[in-house]
């Protein structure tokens, strides 16, 4: 029976089986468990496993990447099934396909990791140790056709790789080595693959295929990666073209190397050439500084749109700042499409979690919750994390391995495993790389740390945390959350510490900005700095964005007199990035300020910052609560009496009554070095030294002022003279 090619799902990769639809089963007379022959262009055998019921009367069989390039079959060709018998292997010879090293205790690694696995001669396995992996080809079985891997089966494993591989310039990189980029894989296929697999397409249709596609994106999204997958899965020879590279001192040398690089292409059709980085060899030729630069980019238009036909030679290119390109190489007959590689979503950060642990020997991890919290993690980013966390096992098993023996033993190679608490440990190494100028490590202060201000923290919880959390609830409501949030108040009231928990609480990526490291002496940085912030924070969204002290960054526009006008233009920046016509998605804005006065009213708006959040001096209630959170650790005799202290304490604020603990305990230690217990008499001496550092008019002017923002003195004075 024909059936057609699919992707196969990410947990069944590797694993040589396939999976047919139940009734399709039914029709060739299969159960699970059964082995089948595939016939692409060559014959590969593997497991069959019942399919799923949404690929049902599709006529489809799912198969991975390396099943795919043992039967030289592509996504959507056809491939004949049928069953066959399998015996058990009594040996089986392996040959590397790279350069590898390894000891004895190798083979039976190699045997625990392909058990169960059915294999005949040709077949290409692959070997994971620690998340790298290794592939093999199987050289010989014995007995011939079909064999089953069991616990009696001997190995014969090669040093030497496998000659003709060596020279291919194929790439070794598959679709099911690429997650979250579905839809991308999907265009790519479309505009690549299928002209160079089925030419006679285009020919019916009298159109001529794309020439070239432009990758662009964030650094470490998959560009390049995705450029590999699409060489080898549509069987095309893979040229790199690196920049530096190909410059030469001499004049003509350089477009002498490009025209030579599409030259071999050509006579090795079909072939792929790869440029990275194409910013740095075609850059804008009016601002090129150089004369070389002008003439490459020259030479490459020639060659990408020139006289003569290129045949079945697509130029891929990658770039993370496309509009630096030279705008003639992005039009239609060059770089055809423009393909944009975002950020991986949390679906596509679990896809990427599942491929890079696939050859990892993994206990009690969940990748569901790694998901989730890797919120602007790019696929490099979480190949790293996954290596780290491996580095940690390794760090972890050290001591037990003796070095100067030459093998490992294998009984260590088998207790190997990589736990949830290697990861957790690897998540403090391992940062989102679009973030890693300004991102500062989430701030360790929970809800809990914080005593009182509930109301406070249930404002921050709606603004900050259901858009990131509950972003369904809004779409639902047909409402959008809101975009920032301003806290002002007397010094002290813990306003920064708010900012903190709600970062920490949220699990979101957080920037914190302090104000006057945003100014700078050279016109027009200021401006682009608060643009970069913006920027980066959108890729890697969901982001918080903390503003301390924003009176210093936006002042009222026009207080500036004779200045040099920079504060103006930092706060139409901030204006525009906060409401203009780009969205900041996913991006909250989280302000803090002792002088709102000063701050200008423009940005007071809603849709700017939407909620304005009075933080006040803490009533009794609230000071008994700081006492308690500050207490907590502090060894205190049993008469001094919290609630009591709270009363006594008018006027102080959080950050008082914290000096106040601190104090109390630095004066039991005057008295007696080795002292047990805090007493009543320290906490007392204290109340005299530190003072309540808000006067009793201040907290008059903040209230007049949150009045005046929410608009509730009018609505007041109008419900007064009703009743």
């Amino acid at each position: 029976m024909e059936l057609i090619v699919a992707e196969a799902y990410q947990g069944d990769v590797g694993k040589s089986i396939v999976r047919i639809d139940p009734i399709t089963m039914e029709k060739l007379n299969l159960k699970s468990g059964d082995v089948v022959e595939i016939e692409g262009k060559t014959k590969s055998y593997a497991t069959v496993w019942r399919g799923y019921m949404e690929d049902q009367g599709k006529g489809i069989i799912r198969m991975d990447g390396i099943l795919r390039q043992n039967t030289k079959a592509g996504i959507g060709d056809k491939v004949k099934i049928k069953k066959t018998e399998v015996k058990e292997a009594k040996k089986i010879t392996l040959a590397p396909m790279q350069e590898v090293r390894f000891a004895g205790a190798f083979n039976d690694h190699v045997k625990s990791r392909l058990m169960g696995q059915v294999v005949g001669k040709g077949s290409k396995v692959v070997i994971g140790v620690l998340g790298t992996a290794f592939p093999f080809i199987v050289v010989n079985t014995s007995p011939k056709g079909a064999v089953k891997i069991t616990e009696f089966t001997d190995f014969d494993i090669k040093t030497e790789p496998v000659s003709e591989i060596k020279e291919s310039k194929i790439p070794d990189i598959i679709y099911d080595d690429i997650g979250g980029l579905k839809e991308e894989v999907k265009k790519i296929r479309e505009m690549v693959e299928l002209p160079m697999r089925y030419p006679e397409l285009f020919d019916k249709l009298g159109i001529e295929p794309p020439k070239g596609v432009l990758l662009a994106g964030p650094p470490g999204t998959g560009k390049t990666l995705l450029a590999k997958a699409v060489a080898n899965e549509a069987g095309a020879n893979f040229y790199t073209i690196n920049g530096p590279e190909i410059m030469s001192k001499y004049v003509g040398e350089t477009e002498e190397n490009l025209r030579k690089i599409f030259e071999d292409a050509e006579e090795e059709a079909p072939s792929i050439i790869f440029i990275d980085e194409i910013d740095s060899v075609a850059p804008k030729r009016d601002e090129a500084s150089g004369e070389v630069e002008r003439r490459m980019v020259a030479q490459l238009l020639t060659l990408m749109d020139g006289l003569g036909g290129r045949g079945q030679v697509v130029v891929i290119a990658a770039t993370n700042r496309p509009d630096s390109l030279d705008g003639a190489l992005r039009r239609p007959g060059r770089f055809d499409r423009e393909l944009t590689i975002g950020v991986p979503d949390r679906k596509g950060r679990k896809e990427i979690l599942q491929i890079h642990t696939r050859n990892m020997p993994l206990e009690n991890v969940d990748l569901d919750y790694l998901a989730d919290v890797t919120h602007g993690f790019v696929g490099a980013d979480l190949a790293s994390l996954c290596k780290e966390a491996a580095m940690k096992t390794l760090r972890r098993l050290l001591p037990d391995i003796d070095l100067e023996k030459e093998e490992i033993p294998a009984e260590i190679l088998e207790n190997i495993k990589v736990t949830m608490k290697d990861f957790k440990e690897a998540l403090k190494e391992v940062e989102p790389s679009a973030l890693r100028e300004v991102l500062v490590e989430v701030p360790n202060v929970r809800w809990e740390d914080i005593g009182g201000l509930d109301e406070i923290k249930q404002d921050l919880i709606e603004a900050v945390e259901w858009p990131i959390k509950n972003k369904e609830v809004f779409e639902k409501m047909g409402i959008r959350p809101p975009k920032g949030v301003l806290l002002f108040g007397p010094p002290g009231t813990g306003k920064t510490m708010l900012a903190k928990a709600v970062a920490n609480e949220s699990q979101a990526n957080f920037i914190s900005v302090k104000g006057p490291e945003i100014f700078s002496k050279w016109v027009g940085e200021s401006e682009k700095a608060i643009r970069e912030m913006f920027k980066k924070a959108r890729q890697a969204a969901p982001t918080v964005i903390f503003f301390d002290e924003i009176d210093s960054i936006a002042p009222t526009r026009g207080s500036d007199m004779g200045g040099s006008g920079v504060a103006e233009k930092v706060v139409n920046q901030l204006l525009t990035e906060l409401d203009g016509l780009e969205e900041p998605k996913d991006v909250v804005v989280v302000a803090a300020t002792n002088r709102p006065d000063m701050l200008d009213s423009a940005l007071l708006r809603p849709g700017r910052l939407d909620r304005i959040v009075l933080v006040p001096v803490p009533n009794s209630d609230a000071r008994y609560k700081i006492f308690e959170v500050h207490a907590k650790n502090m060894p205190i005799a049993e008469e001094v009496d919290l609630k009591k202290l709270a009363e006594e304490t008018e006027g102080y604020t959080g950050a008082d009554i914290e000096a106040i603990c601190r104090e109390a305990a630095m004066t039991a230690l005057r008295e007696n070095i080795n002292a047990e217990k805090v007493e009543l008499k320290h906490f007392k001496k204290a109340m005299k030294k530190i003072r309540p550092s808000v006067k009793e008019g201040d907290m008059a002017v903040y209230e007049k002022l949150a009045k005046e923002y929410s608009g509730s003195s009018e609505a007041d004075e109008e419900e007064n003279e009703e009743n």
